[in-house]
């Protein structure tokens, strides 16, 4: 089954799930059930972009998007862990003011719901599986991994107020929820923020990596290097390479070796330019500068 068909398949029961824990929510007066219930809403906001990233990433590149149009499911993804901060910040409350003064909770309706949900996300998690590269399918599998821990928080709240009469488990319940649905929001805005402002993807160090390509024999220096992401999990490199004077056709050969060393790491956007003159530290925006000492260069120059 194709990524997409299992992420819509997915999103479709999600959208199942959000409606009934949402009514049940309201019937059964249970904020665990209405924490889930939020937390299956922004859940099925983020299947959803997963299925819109999927399809907008086969879209052709074109005059207006050179890079293509992956950003658009980035973009939706911080609004989404925005109102994933949100909704956890509003079930904060809602618990404070059910510890202050905790209402009745009917387990008849609250548990047959919070079960249902249960096995629907066994369902899907089925469906999507846990062994695959595609990073949307990857992220969404995650999604329902957390929609189904909070399901279980809140059967065990259920179960607690069934046998013990301690109401309080329902608002600690929704803390836990709340503290779930908190976490991943943060992840997303901060991975999602770090793409927008072209910061250096994590595992990536570019003083190393220049420090890699300046090893090589023929490489003098490496200069103007950056390092960026064009959407979660595609890395772009560029720089400016400084080598002897030489035929285009020879550097072939240096253009190979780096581009392989590159790829070792992950790297698939290459970008080199190759250059015979000494970089200018004071260049404009040549912040990262490596070069060869003095003495190499004589060297090689012989």
């Amino acid at each position: 089954m194709k990524p997409e068909k299992r992420l819509t398949i997915t999103f479709s029961i999600t959208a199942l799930i959000l409606v009934a824990e949402v009514a049940g929510g309201i019937i059964s007066n249970s904020l665990a059930l209405l924490s889930d219930a939020g937390h299956v809403f922004t859940d099925s906001l983020a299947l959803g972009l997963s299925v819109a990233a999927a399809r907008i990433s086969m879209r052709p590149l074109d005059p207006r998007a050179t890079y293509g149009y992956h950003r658009v499911g980035i973009l939706a993804a911080a609004i989404n862990g925005l109102s994933l901060l949100g909704i956890a910040l509003y079930i904060f409350y809602e618990s404070y003011l059910r510890f202050m003064n905790p209402p009745e909770v009917h387990l008849g309706v609250m548990l047959p719901v919070a079960v249902g949900g249960f096995l629907a996300n066994l369902l899907m998690a089925a469906i999507l599986g846990h062994h695959h590269e595609d990073l949307n399918v990857r992220s969404a599998w995650l999604h329902v991994l957390g929609d189904t821990l909070s399901s279980l928080g809140v059967i065990a709240s259920g179960v607690v107020i069934y046998f013990t009469g301690w109401v309080y488990a329902d608002p600690l319940a929704g803390l836990l929820i709340g503290a779930i649905i908190i976490v991943g929001g943060v992840r997303v805005v901060r991975e999602a923020g770090s793409i927008f402002l072209d910061l250096v993807p994590r595992g990536f160090h570019v003083e190393e990596i220049a420090d890699e390509i300046l090893s090589l024999p023929e490489v003098l220096g490496v200069h103007d290097v950056h390092i960026r992401s064009l959407t979660h999990g595609r890395v772009a490199f560029t720089a400016h390479v400084w080598v002897r004077d030489r035929l285009l056709s020879e550097v072939e050969g240096i253009r190979t070796e780096i581009e392989d060393l590159l790829r070792n790491k992950g790297i698939r956007h290459i970008m080199l330019q190759f250059e015979c003159m000494e970089c200018d530290t004071d260049g404009l925006y040549c912040r990262t500068c490596s070069v060869r000492p003095h003495e190499e260069h004589e060297d090689h120059a012989h």
